[in-house]
């Protein structure tokens, strides 16, 4: 029997499952001698078993024989597969779902093999190494091809590099597949940022002391004041070009302020001034 397979009953179900999923994801699977679709699915958890190399166990019940671990799990059709990790209950699903699907379900659970190499450029980016958290995080992604985090950090590394060519190029790539929808589309409000900014933001300024309605001077400005970070002041600028002409340039004021909402929005650090300016906003144009 292979260490990372085993039968489970009632009497050792604590040891084999509850405990063992504080070391490693334990993937529980009812299932019944009479059961066609067991006989499906069961072949597929073992094979992938022994493939994952005891990155996690498969526990299996007869949950005939086992009717009271059954019944505590909510059991109610089979095939049913319940994860456990940290002792805890925390996925599951019923049924003979296809090879490809079961293995997104575990991967789900499996931390990736890549992360110590993720963390090591997290690191080195915070310590102020931006190249070199950007050659880490490369290689993060080559260690775990499908590891759509580390894709997604190299994204935003790349960005802060001003790399912005590349950045777009892998979001391409990984865009319909991600499933931190709400992280995609930050980062593509801030490609879309990056398109219009990078300009000289002193001479920018002095544009605009010159001429308050110099409306593509401020729209650049608010634009290179996002980029460096300065999210305030550039809603301030985005704001006054709403309040001078809410139409200039087909809206692109309040269009601007609506694609720094998307960035901003999956950083709950900006919850509260994102909430300030959409007020503002809504004020300003009613």
């Amino acid at each position: 029997m292979s260490p990372s397979s085993y039968d489970v009953s009632i009497a050792d179900f604590p040891l084999k499952v509850l405990d063992a999923s504080r070391q490693v994801p334990v993937i529980v699977d009812f299932w019944a001698e009479w059961c066609q679709p067991c006989r499906i699915l069961k072949p597929i958890l073992e094979k992938l078993a022994t493939e994952y190399g005891g990155r996690f166990i498969l526990a299996k019940i007869d949950s005939d024989q086992n009717q009271e671990l059954a019944q505590r799990y909510g059991v109610r059709g089979i095939p049913a597969v319940k994860a456990f990790v940290g002792g805890e209950m925390v996925d599951e699903f019923s049924g003979a779902l296809p090879e490809d699907q079961v293995r997104d379900f575990i991967d789900r659970l499996i931390p990736s093999p890549a992360e110590p190499l993720r963390a090591q450029a997290l690191a080195a980016h915070e310590g102020g190494d931006l190249a070199g958290a950007r050659k880490l995080m490369a290689d993060a992604i080559n260690l775990d091809p499908r590891n759509d985090t580390s894709y997604l950090d190299y994204i935003e590394l790349s960005l802060e590099a001003g790399a912005f060519d590349e950045a777009k190029e892998v979001l391409d790539a990984v865009r319909d597949r991600c499933g931190d929808r709400a992280r995609v589309e930050a980062l593509d409000a801030q490609l879309k940022l990056a398109a219009g900014g990078g300009a000289d933001t002193a001479e920018l300024r002095a544009q605009i002391a010159a001429d308050a309605d110099n409306l593509d001077a401020r729209l650049q400005l608010a634009n290179a004041l996002a980029l460096a970070r300065d999210y305030r002041a550039a809603f301030d600028q985005l704001l006054e070009i709403v309040r001078r002409d809410r139409k200039w340039s087909e809206e692109a004021g309040r269009k601007t302020m609506l694609t720094l909402f998307t960035m901003l929005g999956a950083q709950p650090q900006y919850d509260d001034l994102v909430r300030e300016f959409r007020v503002a906003l809504s004020r300003t144009l009613n």
